[in-house]
């Protein structure tokens, strides 16, 4: 009857795809999606770090990230697999944003 374990670990990379990278709007969701989660989820722009605290909006912003940068990602505690899952999938699709590849820009 053990479903949460303390101990559950989990990590991954994706790649940022979106051509703008982790400005704001992704970094807010990045965020709030991480606050969904009772376990520690931390990201990364190189497997050396720097690990930043992936609920903290202006942490994550600040890491400023551009597109086409692979992002680490690593959760510990409760619901870590699910968690580390769940953000790769939201850096994979662009973090919803329409990616576009025509060149139209105002």
């Amino acid at each position: 009857m053990n479903d949460a374990n303390p101990a559950e670990a989990a990590y991954g990379e994706a790649e940022i795809v979106n051509a703008i990278g982790l400005h704001a709007r992704p970094s807010v969701k990045l965020t709030q999606l991480a606050k969904t989660f009772a376990c520690r989820i931390e990201i990364a722009p190189s497997q050396e770090g720097p690990w930043i605290d992936a609920k903290s909006p202006v942490k994550v912003m600040r890491m400023a990230a551009a597109g086409g940068t692979v992002l680490y990602v690593r959760a510990a505690g409760p619901g870590a697999h699910a968690a580390a899952e769940a953000v790769l999938r939201l850096v994979r699709s662009g973090f919803g944003e329409h990616n576009g590849s025509s060149t139209s820009h105002g």
